[in-house]
């Protein structure tokens, strides 16, 4: 009794690929089908100039603009809301309060060149803290020739 080194009834050691081919083909579909055709940017919003001979809008639709000054002689950074002065510490929860009605929460934030960014941030986390949604950064103008 001699044992065969045939083929005719032994296993195969080959790994059969048809199969893995045809999910990675319905795998290359589906991420075809998922993925957006059309690439979208960033949405940008810039605050508008008023109008000529128009009533001033009332004080709850203007546009808030939160700006850090720089001191004279490196001191803490001033902090305003529409021009108008406040504390560090009360910017927060004039925010709260200012936006605690509004369904637009859009606010801008204005540094002086000269600052670091960390102020600019605080503001930032300060509108985040107000729960407003929309936080546009405003930059000085750029004059040409200069």
């Amino acid at each position: 009794m001699g044992m065969g080194a045939g083929t005719a009834g032994g296993s195969v050691s080959e790994i059969n690929v048809t199969p893995l081919i045809d999910v990675l083909l319905v795998l290359l579909i589906i991420f075809m089908v998922i993925v957006p055709t059309t690439p979208r940017g960033l949405e940008a919003l810039v605050p508008q100039p008023p109008k000529q001979n128009q009533p001033p809008p009332p004080e709850n639709t203007r546009t808030i603009v939160v700006e850090v000054t720089s001191r004279p002689g490196g001191g803490p950074p001033g902090w305003k809301i529409n021009e108008q002065d406040f504390a560090k510490q009360d910017i927060a929860p004039k925010l709260t309060e200012i936006f605690a009605t509004r369904s637009e929460k859009v606010m801008f934030v204005k540094g002086d060149a000269d600052l670091d960014f960390g102020s600019v941030a605080e503001a930032i986390g300060f509108g985040h803290a107000a729960d407003v949604t929309n936080i546009g950064i405003l930059t000085p103008q750029v004059m040409a020739g200069h």
